[in-house]
């Protein structure tokens, strides 16, 4: 592991950018950049489209490790190149932005109000791919609905089963056990979360650190056991679907809270802007997530 890496995610300032959308998220990402469906004929193009995103995004004056802590990236990301370097190398070596990759495969179906994450066929694999490319952690994302105890423990125990494999495998993983901004329980479902997180987080051993990323709580200061937690390195928070505004107003409510943001993040961008615009608009984006991030 990367002691440089692992001391910027412990102590560092700025918050996480989540630039990780993959097959089933990249058209929406692209239209709200300004690129419509009928840009692109295949997947392959798509992912032209979004990888030529990311790389203005990465690349951009305004995008460093001054302010961005680390940045998680899909896959295909990380395979290809921004300025002749693979991308999770251009982060760290020329941003000074800690590398994470998104390993999970999607979804799936709702039950027991939960949805879980689907198998992740060949996960060693890729590990030790992300580990030859100088990548310090991972992300997987489920998603609870409802407050239902047993679709909740279901999803806690499936991310921290994965997280023992990534640990031994000599990553980072970010656990986001995502709690839908929707929910109609959302308060008791955090409630619940929360308890089921503690419980897993205490049977870790020495040495096996997580990251969280969860959704904004409804109750401010939610977080703070987690946060006290000896085996969480950070505690970061997910747009969840809020406005920039909203969100970076909830996250300045929950200290030591860092945002771990997408969609929030890019809000505004299009593909249209000139590169001094765009570079204008997304440090106004950084300055204010940063800002919320660092209360």
């Amino acid at each position: 592991m990367n002691d440089d890496m692992l001391a910027k995610v412990k102590t560092g300032t700025g918050f996480v950018a989540a630039l990780d959308q993959s097959g089933g998220s990249t058209p929406k990402a692209l239209r709200l950049y300004g690129v419509e469906e009928s840009a692109y004929s295949d997947d392959t193009e798509m992912f032209d489209l979004i990888h030529q995103m990311r790389t203005r995004i990465i690349t951009s004056e305004a995008f460093t490790g001054e302010r961005i802590l680390a940045a998680i990236l899909f896959e295909q990301t990380m395979d290809r190149q921004i300025d002749g370097m693979g991308s999770a190398e251009y982060l760290w070596t020329r941003k000074q932005v800690v590398p994470f990759l998104k390993v999970d495969k999607g979804l799936e179906d709702e039950a027991h109000g939960v949805r879980m994450m689907k198998p992740i066929p060949g996960l060693d694999a890729v590990l030790e791919r992300a580990r030859g490319h100088g990548v310090f952690g991972t992300k997987m994302r489920s998603v609870v609905l409802t407050a239902d105890k047993d679709g909740v423990d279901a999803v806690a125990d499936q991310q921290f089963d994965l997280a023992r494999q990534i640990l031994a495998a000599g990553l980072v993983p970010i656990i986001e056990p995502e709690v839908d901004i929707h929910s109609p329980e959302k308060a008791a479902t955090e409630k619940l979360l929360n308890d089921a997180l503690l419980a897993r987080l205490d049977s870790l051993g020495e040495g096996q650190d997580v990251m969280l990323k969860l959704t904004l709580p409804e109750q401010d200061g939610f977080h703070s056991q987690l946060l006290e937690h000896p085996r969480v390195l950070r505690v970061a928070a997910l747009s969840g679907g809020y406005t920039r505004e909203e969100a970076a107003d909830r996250l300045a409510r929950n200290p030591g809270v860092i945002a771990s943001f997408s969609r929030a993040l890019t809000e505004g961008l299009t593909v249209s802007m000139s590169d001094e615009r765009f570079d204008q608009a997304l440090d106004a984006s950084i300055a204010r997530i940063y800002a919320a991030s660092a209360t």
